[in-house]
């Protein structure tokens, strides 16, 4: 049976994963470290690969900004598969906005400490959730790293990465106002997931996932 690492999505931690039931697997969360301002999306995760001592044939899910270092930890290291979870395979994938984003980053004269606070503007693109899992991802973001999110906003609008590697899956919702579904080939589309139906949706993105890992 292979190890399997997860790793949660921007603003988030290993709380993201609260809901999906993996306990039949020997599994490992993977918590942000402090990048480097140099960092590039490739290089942090060939830190990760490093402080969690991930080894080929291990299976890596990751979580939105988390499946696109799962994309880049297997360019670097043979995994048994990627599984990426409302998230993007290649720039291509990659939603209009980027794009203006990139030319004009307004979000650059921003200060770190107040990425943690930003919560009323960004639920609305991320779905319904109970009160229990809106408490989770307030609490996740404000406890995020000032200088990990905005390095990371930074590194996810440079990533041109155009490489898919083997034994990539990717589960997506078709009410994903993140990263539309329409731009993602091939992907497996949860009719009514949202951003966050990591929380909403659990239960079906568990029987996918246990799915995909019998296979």
């Amino acid at each position: 049976m292979s190890n399997i690492y997860l790793v949660p999505g921007l603003g988030a931690d290993c709380r993201i994963y609260n809901n999906i039931d993996l306990s039949d697997h020997e599994v490992t969360c993977v918590d942000w470290i402090e990048p480097n301002r140099m960092d590039t999306l490739s290089t942090y995760a060939q830190k990760l690969i490093h402080q969690y001592h991930i080894k080929p044939n291990s299976v890596v899910i990751g979580n939105s900004l988390g499946g696109m270092i799962a994309i880049e930890i297997a360019k670097t290291i043979p995994v048994a598969k990627v599984i990426q979870i409302s998230s993007i395979k290649t720039v291509d994938e990659a939603p209009w906005y980027f794009s203006l984003l990139r030319v004009i980053p307004f979000y650059k004269p921003i200060p770190g400490k107040l990425f943690t606070r930003l919560e009323f503007l960004i639920k609305p693109f991320f779905g319904h959730m109970n009160e229990a899992d809106n408490w989770l991802f307030v609490d996740m973001l404000k406890k995020s790293s000032p200088g990990f999110l905005k390095w990371a906003m930074a590194a996810t609008l440079k990533w041109d990465n155009k490489t898919i590697p083997k034994n990539v899956i990717q589960i997506t919702g078709d009410k994903d106002l993140v990263f539309s579904y329409k731009r993602i080939k091939d992907a497996i589309i949860v009719k009514g997931g949202t951003h966050i139906m990591i929380f909403e949706r659990a239960r079906e993105v568990t029987k996918i996932l246990k799915r995909i890992l019998k296979k």
